[in-house]
């Protein structure tokens, strides 16, 4: 199949949604926007009545080979609730929580001991949210210790809970180093106190660095922190400024997020409000984009995927670069997603479902669909994109359909988005930032060249006869 003949016969507004522009400043306009927030391809729902023998079919037998293998725990409980967040569950309430954590461990300890989880070693397990950092000491001691008694954890294992700085008082950050957790990721955003503030933070500047400076005094763990570009009234000199806190602050390692303001969402509506001033418009987020990377580049952070960089050795970063290359990922807590052996599922979001499933020694999958037979391909295509390369020729060589590649290869290339260096393709500055846009565009031409189907192609072909 030629996938010249079809763009040819895309509309022009489909053609720069999939494929991106040619223009003079491609970080700025080879799109006009972020098409997904996550790249990814689309599955076959197994019927509810049918998923749980074919969730225990899985957990039933042996891992197969030597395979690599990671857990993620959810925590769906937040103090507050952030104005740009879309992961908003339940605000805290310590008798739920005691009673969740009761049931996470139970269904930890219970997968815990099928035989899919007996020998083949976990390397890595993240513990998100909602905010992790919240639970109780006693919760947080009740958790760690059922992770490591029940989980078959490798002896190079990455630990991480993911929580907030507010959270980093001596009586909790003693239980989680002397539990096991190596890595803490923590969401910073802004280290500006209005900027922070006004958007759901709690701590200002000056309460947040001494915080940082108290976790590392443990020299126990990796501290990693969260900082995002967009935020209203986050200027480039405030953003200039947030970069050079993050390098003075002397943390293991960092994500550079770009904000994303969900339709509807209280961020949207405080915007729309006047309450807010707008975020950042895209353009001005490439440039934002372009000065964090350069900066940390320029001073040897050494770069791990198109977003993240670490200061050290010390951040190995395992969970978020293996979690994009498909490795089989366990998931526990309600609200959790993750896929084994071709099965991907998300968890119960509703916490009182939830409750009643584990209760009743039920895994509780609120759905769980079979892998696109082309997730294979797909995970290799992302792990790539994600450290900002891709060896089209090798996707070529292993599969012919995909030979069809090389004109998108070449189109992106015209466009500034990637360069030839005679082996694969490397994302220039522009690719980076658009990486995410690129990534799902490839999947897209993947699925028809190999399918012959494409959600968005097809159907703008057919409407166009």
């Amino acid at each position: 199949m030629d996938l010249k003949i079809y763009y040819e016969r895309l509309s022009p507004e489909q053609r720069l949604l999939q494929f991106g522009r040619k223009s003079q400043d491609p970080l700025a306009e080879a799109f006009d926007r972020k098409r997904v927030v996550h790249a990814g391809m689309g599955g076959r729902m197994i019927p509810p009545p049918m998923a749980p023998q074919a969730w225990q079919q899985v957990m039933g037998r042996p891992a197969q080979g030597n395979p690599v293998q990671m857990a993620y725990i959810h925590i769906p409980f937040c103090k507050t609730k952030c104005l740009y967040c879309g992961f908003f569950q339940n605000g805290t309430d310590q008798t739920a929580e005691d009673r969740y954590v009761d049931l996470l461990v139970e269904e930890i300890r219970r997968d815990g001991q099928q035989p899919r989880l007996q020998k083949a070693p976990i390397q890595a397990v993240f513990i998100g949210g909602g905010t992790p950092t919240s639970l109780s000491p006693e919760n947080a001691r009740k958790l760690l210790s059922a992770i490591r008694t029940s989980l078959p954890l490798a002896n190079d294992y990455e630990l991480t809970l993911e929580g907030r700085v507010h959270d980093l008082v001596p009586e909790k950050m003693d239980v989680w180093l002397s539990e096991g957790v190596n890595r803490m990721s923590l969401g910073v955003q802004s280290f500006d106190t209005k900027v922070r503030r006004q958007v759901g933070r709690l701590d200002d500047q000056e309460t947040v660095l001494e915080k940082l400076r108290g976790l590392m005094a443990y020299n126990q763990c990796a501290v990693i922190i969260d900082l995002m570009y967009g935020l209203p009234d986050q200027t480039m000199d405030v953003w200039k400024r947030d970069v050079e806190l993050l390098v003075e602050s002397g943390v293991d390692g960092a994500d550079l997020y770009q904000l994303d303001v969900f339709d509807k969402s209280d961020l949207a509506m405080a915007i729309q409000r006047g309450k807010l001033s707008p975020a950042a418009t895209t353009k001005q987020q490439t440039a934002m984009f372009a000065f964090g990377k350069n900066y940390l580049d320029a001073l040897g952070y050494k770069r791990l995927s198109f977003c993240h960089w670490a200061r050290n050795n010390r951040e190995r970063s395992m969970y978020n670069t293996l979690a994009r290359s498909g490795v089989h990922l366990f998931p526990f807590g309600c609200g959790a997603g993750g896929h084994v052996d071709g099965l991907s599922t998300m968890l119960h979001r509703m916490l009182p479902v939830y409750e009643k499933m584990v209760r009743a020694g039920q895994k509780p999958l609120m759905f769980l669909q079979q892998e696109s037979p082309y997730a294979g391909i797909a995970d290799k295509i992302q792990a790539q994109m994600n450290q900002s390369r891709l060896d089209l020729a090798r996707l070529g060589k292993e599969h012919p359909e995909l030979a069809a590649l090389d004109w998108l290869g070449r189109l992106w290339e015209d466009y500034g988005l990637w360069q030839d260096n005679g082996y694969l393709y490397q994302l220039t500055e522009a690719g980076q930032f658009w990486q995410v846009n690129m990534t799902q565009t490839i999947l897209e031409c993947v699925e028809y060249l190999l399918s012959g189907k494409n959600g968005i192609l097809n159907a703008k072909i057919a409407e166009q006869g």
